[in-house]
């Protein structure tokens, strides 16, 4: 169909309520996960987007999302992404940040609080839920990286 043969009303903008989401999607111990825009729920044809809430201490293994980009909107509580080969690399992240995680990047997700819910919100440039799992020995203490730009001066 065209756009001017289009029904605007039945295929226009969708509004999604907070108990409409859908919590039947692929979950990782310590973590929940609820879909939000899919093509499912919303007839979203490239992106999928979602909540996560991650419990106090609980930390993801090394993985990656193939060739999906992800974005992470922190909402509430303290998130610590390592990545990296080894996941050298550690940076925080607060309510009201964002994350942005490339396509094929191994990363571990961290609920840095040991008594507070992380609560993000999640969108990825596909439906697919690809997580590719990696056997990584870590270093001991990871190297921070700071958000260094000519807007954002190295403390």
């Amino acid at each position: 169909m065209s756009p001017a043969q289009l029904d605007w009303r039945l295929h226009g903008v969708r509004v999604l309520r907070s108990g409409e989401l859908d919590t039947n999607t692929p979950q990782t111990p310590g973590m929940n996960r609820a879909a939000a825009i899919n093509f499912a729920k919303a007839g979203a044809q490239k992106l999928w987007a979602g909540t996560v809430t991650i419990h106090p201490d609980a930390k993801t293994g090394a993985h990656h999302h193939g060739a999906l980009e992800s974005v992470i909107y922190v909402v509430k509580g303290k998130a610590r992404m390592r990545w990296g080969e080894r996941l050298e690399f550690v940076a925080e992240a607060g309510p009201g940040d964002f994350i942005f995680v490339p396509p094929y990047v191994p990363h571990q997700e961290i609920n840095a609080s040991s008594d507070e819910p992380l609560e993000c919100v999640l969108v990825r440039s596909d439906q697919e839920a690809v997580v590719v799992n990696l056997e990584v020995e870590p270093v001991e203490k990871p190297e921070t990286v700071f958000w260094v730009d000519p807007i954002h001066k190295a403390p």
